[in-house]
Parts: C-alpha cells; sequence; structure tokens
C-alpha cells in the first residue's frame, strides 16, 4: 500500500474489504474524517458506482480526484469540501423551513 501523501490522509485499500460492505464503510470512513483530513481509496476496478453513490448522498460537500486510473489500480482521494458560509446541511428537511 502507498503512503499517505500527507499525515492526515487514511489509505484504505478496498480490495482488503468484502464487496458487499465496501460503500458503507467507505461512507462512514468519510462521514468521520475531519475537515483537513482525506481518505486515499486503492481498487483494483473504476470506482463509478461508488462516485455515482457519494455524488448522491454529498453532492457538492466532496471531492474526488482520481490519483491513478487504471488499468491494474485506482488510486482516489476522497476531501470535505466546506459548505458556504449559512449553508443549511446536506439534506434539510424542507418542511421545517419558515418564510
Amino acid at each position: 500500500m502507498p503512503p499517505a501523501s500527507n499525515p492526515s490522509e487514511r489509505v484504505i485499500d478496498v480490495r482488503d474489504i468484502e464487496p458487499r460492505f465496501r460503500h458503507e464503510i467507505l461512507a462512514r470512513l468519510f462521514e468521520n474524517l475531519t475537515p483537513e483530513a482525506t481518505l486515499q481509496l486503492i481498487a483494483d476496478h473504476p470506482p463509478k458506482p461508488l462516485r455515482y453513490q457519494f455524488e448522491m448522498r454529498y453532492g457538492d460537500r466532496f471531492r474526488w480526484t482520481y490519483l491513478e486510473e487504471g488499468p491494474e489500480v485506482w488510486r482516489v482521494r476522497l476531501e470535505h469540501v466546506p459548505a458556504p458560509a449559512g449553508a443549511l446541511g446536506p439534506n434539510p428537511d424542507r418542511r421545517t423551513l419558515r418564510s
């Protein structure tokens, strides 16, 4: 496993995680990152389904950066994107908003 590029980057080789648990584990790890930390994923296939899931779940609140794109290994860096000042959470309950 390659070393993290900075001390606040956690490197996860998803090949070591049973496939049926990967997405949920990675989402939990991402949700628990400190604001300055990053998560680097290593996979043996293009992680497009995970990216689509993160786009649906986190929208513009995360950054996805390819570090390596196959053909044998894919490496991706995930990081939080700070919310704009005054923004509501990622999924506000619009029924509670009042004008």
